[in-house]
C-alpha cells in the first residue's frame, strides 16, 4: 500500500493556483502505450515444456522496513543510494531464487527522489534473468512540494524472459473523496496489459494492477471491478489470460477484517477495516482460477498472508493475488513468507510478501 500522506505543507498551499493547468506533469490519458524496457545485453531464455512460472510481488519502492511516514509507523521519506541498492539486492536474491518466467511487480520507482532517482525496473532487468519488461507509471509528479517528497515516478512493471508486444497502460477512476489539490498531486491508479510472445504457443495475455486502498468513495470497488472486466474481455475473446497485482482487500470467508495488530493511520488513510468488503473478490474467485484455492484459504488463512505494515511483525492479512481463465498447476501456488514457505526469509525485503504459481500451457 501507499499514500501521499496525511501533512499538507505551505508550499501545496501555494501550488494551489497552478493545479488546474498541470505544471508538475501529474496527468495520464485515459488509455496510453505503456513504457517500454528492454535488458541491455539479453539472456538466452530456455523454451518452456508445458508450464510457465509466475510471480506477484509488491516491492514497496526498494524500502525494505524502513518505517516510512505514509504507513504512520516513522517518519522517515527518503533513502540514500546505498540503503535503495542494499534493498534491490535482496530483492533480485529471492526474485532469482523462485526464477519466475513472468514477474508482476508494484510499487516500483523509475525516477523517484525518494528512492535516490536509481531506476528500479533498469536495475532488475540488469541483475535478474529478465529480458523485457512494460511500466505503468501510478505516481509522478516534477516535484510534490510535501514532506519533501520532490520529484516522484513509481508504479506498475510487468518483466519477462520473453517477448511482450502491445503494453497498454489503462487509467483506473480518481478518488472523488478529496480536495482538488489533494487529487492533483495524488497516485493515478492503472491497469498494465501485455502480450506475452512464447516460442510455438499463442499469446498470453497479461493483466497487472494495485488498486486503490484508502478512499471511502467506493472507488477500490470501482478498480477491482474494472480489473475483472478487462479480464473478461479479453477471455471472451478466447484468449487466455492472467490477472495479477495488490487489490488491498481480503479474499472471502476472511477471519479478520479489521482490528489487526499493526494498525496506526487513522482517518483518511485507514486502510486496514474490510469489513464493508467481505464479498468483493467474489466475482473473481467464481469465475477465474486463483493461485490459491478459496477452500484452502478459508481453512486456514495464515498460510496464506501476504502484508503487514509492522517490521517486528509477521504477515497478518491477504492482499495479493494471481488469476487466470486457464489452469494453475494444481498445489503448485506459493506465498513465500519465510524459509518454511518459499525458502526466503521475505519479511526484511518489503512490506509483501511474493507469490508465485506454475500455469499451464494449452
Amino acid at each position: 500500500m501507499t499514500a501521499l500522506g496525511r501533512r499538507r505543507g505551505l508550499a501545496l498551499a501555494i501550488a494551489a493556483s497552478w493545479a488546474c493547468s498541470d505544471p508538475f506533469h501529474t496527468s495520464f490519458a485515459d488509455i496510453e502505450p505503456a513504457i517500454a524496457y528492454a535488458r541491455r545485453e539479453p539472456i538466452a531464455a530456455t523454451v518452456p515444456v508445458g508450464t510457465i512460472k509466475l510471480m506477484n510481488y509488491n516491492l514497496k519502492f526498494g524500502g525494505g522496513r524502513i518505517d516510512f511516514f505514509f504507513d504512520c509507523h516513522g517518519d522517515r521519506v527518503l533513502m540514500s543510494r546505498a540503503e535503495v541498492l542494499r534493498h534491490l539486492e535482496g530483492l533480485a536474491a529471492k526474485i532469482q531464487q523462485v526464477d519466475p518466467d513472468v514477474l508482476f511487480v508494484q510499487e516500483i520507482d523509475v525516477n523517484s527522489k525518494r528512492a535516490a532517482f536509481v531506476d528500479q525496473l533498469r536495475w532488475l532487468l540488469d541483475h535478474t534473468r529478465f529480458n523485457f519488461a512494460y511500466y505503468a507509471s501510478q505516481w509522478k509528479a516534477d516535484f510534490v512540494p510535501s514532506d519533501g517528497i520532490g520529484a516522484v515516478d513509481s508504479g506498475n512493471a510487468i518483466l519477462s524472459k520473453f517477448p511482450l508486444r502491445g503494453g497498454t497502460r489503462i487509467a483506473l477512476s480518481l478518488r472523488e473523496d478529496q480536495g482538488a489539490l489533494e487529487r492533483y498531486f495524488y497516485l493515478r491508479r492503472n491497469l498494465l496489459r501485455a502480450e506475452l510472445e512464447l516460442p510455438g504457443q499463442q499469446l498470453i495475455y497479461l493483466v497487472g494492477t494495485h488498486t486503490e486502498a484508502y478512499s471511502k468513495d467506493g472507488t477500490k470497488l470501482e478498480h477491482i471491478e474494472r480489473f475483472k472486466v478487462e479480464l473478461d474481455q479479453l477471455s471472451s475473446s478466447g484468449n487466455l489470460v492472467v490477472g495479477a497485482g495488490d487489490l488491498n482487500t481480503l479474499p472471502p470467508g476472511s477471519a479478520q477484517v479489521l482490528g489487526f495488530d499493526d494498525s496506526a493511520c487513522t482517518e483518511d488513510y485507514e486502510a486496514d477495516d474490510y469489513s464493508q468488503e467481505a464479498d468483493w473478490l467474489q466475482p473473481l474467485y467464481d469465475e477465474y482460477m486463483p493461485e490459491t484455492p478459496l477452500a484452502e484459504y478459508q481453512a486456514d488463512n495464515s498460510r496464506f498472508f501476504s502484508h503487514t505494515t509492522r517490521g517486528d511483525a509477521f504477515w497478518n492479512r491477504k492482499l495479493d493475488y494471481l488469476f487466470t481463465n486457464g489452469r494453475f498447476v494444481a498445489a503448485s501456488g506459493l506465498t513465500h513468507q519465510d524459509e518454511q514457505s518459499g525458502g526466503t526469509a521475505t519479511m526484511p525485503l518489503s512490506d509483501h510478501a511474493p507469490l508465485s504459481v506454475s500455469l499451464e500451457l494449452p
